[in-house]
């Protein structure tokens, strides 16, 4: 696996060839246009031309930001929703979970769930205090209850027990949104999607792929930039690498695979070694999320509830 050669505690080796002259020197932040759409529009509206509020021209923004994708492809081969489930249901119940806490917490949460409620049906006729007390220790357990209450309520009564395959379906159930939607439609069921959470919303702005801070404007702007066939492991690679090694606080620069890339290198701790401490998950050779990876995940499995773990 190429990934393999890179080593579990730093960037790799090319990384570190590279001069730093080789970082694109304009580095403007795109201003999308400003059009209106329908909140269930499966497509945000493309961006114009032009150059960027920094002096980038559009085709430059479009040429770096794929070339930081094929970059995160090579990092990251094994890529993937973090999330355990092994149907759409699953996905959709797990990612309304994973509101305002990790998919550690929500991963280590839903076996035990989805063995009580396999089904919306089932889900739909549950004790709500019973439902509260499986999911507790994802946070918000009363707010996050009466979503999943109701979107199985409304998966068996308006959509035969099945989870929809549209945009506009999905984001008519209790508490399901853009971002939760997309998740589900490129997960479950091949639609590609961009799903913009707060690591993802970090990294674009750090790489100035854009300045919007307002997630659907986000998506608006990423989708611009990629082919339509890309949106979906683009999130993940993204994601991957915003928990891994370009977190929000202490991000480890000196130890990331794609400085040479990156316009906000120096913002982080720069010093490889101490870099190397930052990373987390396989890549600080410490468990993943999940406790059932796919088979071409390099790091170890997540242990399930109650064992100690170092958590995001």
């Amino acid at each position: 696996m190429r990934a393999q050669g890179k080593g579990p505690g730093g960037p790799p080796d090319k990384g570190t060839r590279r001069a730093a002259a080789s970082r694109d020197s304009a580095l403007g932040e795109r201003t999308p246009e400003k059009k209106t759409r329908a909140a269930n529009s499966s497509k945000p509206p493309a961006g114009g031309g032009g150059k960027t509020s920094g002096g980038e021209s559009h085709l430059a923004l479009v040429r770096r930001a794929r070339r930081i994708n094929r970059e995160l492809a090579e990092v990251y081969p094994y890529a993937h929703p973090e999330l355990d489930f092994e149907n759409s249901f699953q996905l959709l119940v797990a990612t309304v979970l994973s509101a305002q806490t990790t998919d550690l917490r929500v991963n280590q949460t839903t076996p035990a769930l989805f063995a009580a409620y396999p089904t919306p049906e089932d889900m739909a006729a549950a004790d709500p205090e019973a439902l509260e007390q499986l999911i507790r220790p994802t946070g918000f357990f009363r707010a996050k209850a009466k979503s999943l209450l109701g979107l199985s309520a409304a998966l068996r009564d308006n959509f035969g027990g099945e989870v929809p395959g549209r945009l506009k379906d999905l984001v008519t159930l209790p508490g399901v949104g853009r971002k939760t939607a997309n998740v589900v439609l490129g997960n479950a069921f091949g639609v590609p999607g961009i799903t913009v959470d707060t690591h993802f919303g970090r990294l674009v702005r750090r790489w100035k792929w854009t300045d919007e801070t307002d997630p659907e404007k986000i998506e608006a702007v990423v989708c611009d930039l990629f082919p339509k066939s890309e949106w979906t492991m683009l999130s993940h690679r993204v994601i991957f690498h915003g928990r891994r090694v370009c977190h929000s606080r202490r991000p480890a620069c000196g130890a990331c695979p794609i400085a040479p890339l990156c316009p906000s290198y120096g913002e982080g701790e720069t010093d490889p070694e101490k870099a190397k401490k930052l990373l987390k998950y396989e890549m600080g050779g410490r468990p993943g999320q999940r406790l059932k990876p796919p088979a071409d995940f390099p790091g170890q499995p997540a242990p399930p509830l109650g064992a100690d773990v170092e958590v995001e």
